[in-house]
C-alpha cells in the first residue's frame, strides 16, 4: 500500500505564492509519475501538472509560467511551486502518483486526501 501526504496549502492574497509538497510512503518498486490535480467547487477535477520519473513535465495552459512542478526521487516527494496566484486558482489540490510494484507492473494510481488552496482577491 502507498500513502500520499500533502502539505503546504492555505490562504494567500492574489499575486502571492505557495509551495505544495507531497511525500509518498509505503512499499513499491518505482513511482513512475507524480502530479497535482485540483478541484474547485462545482467543477470537475483537472490535471494541473505532472512529472515523470525521468523529469519530463507537463503544465496545463492556465498555469504555465506561474506554477512549476518538481520532484525529489530520493525522497519520493513532488512539489508544486505556485506563483502569481489568482482567485481562480482556488481549489482543493490533490497529489497523484502512478506506482509500480515490480518491473512488469504498469502501475496503480494513488491519491492524497487533498489540501485546500484559497486565493483572495
Amino acid at each position: 500500500q502507498v500513502q500520499l501526504v500533502e502539505s503546504g496549502g492555505g490562504l494567500v492574497q492574489a499575486g502571492g505564492s505557495l509551495r505544495l509538497s507531497c511525500a509518498a510512503s509505503g512499499s513499491f518498486y518505482s513511482i513512475n509519475a507524480m502530479g497535482w490535480y485540483r478541484q474547485a467547487p462545482g467543477m470537475q477535477r483537472e490535471l494541473v501538472a505532472s512529472i515523470t520519473i525521468g523529469g519530463d513535465t507537463y503544465h496545463t495552459n492556465s498555469v504555465k509560467g506561474r506554477f512549476t512542478i518538481s520532484r525529489d526521487n530520493a525522497k519520493n516527494t513532488v512539489f508544486l511551486q505556485m506563483n502569481s496566484l489568482k482567485p481562480e486558482d482556488t481549489a482543493v489540490y490533490y497529489c497523484h502518483a502512478e506506482v509500480s510494484q515490480n518491473y512488469y507492473d504498469p502501475g496503480t494510481h494513488y491519491w492524497g486526501k487533498g489540501t485546500l488552496v484559497t486565493v483572495s482577491s
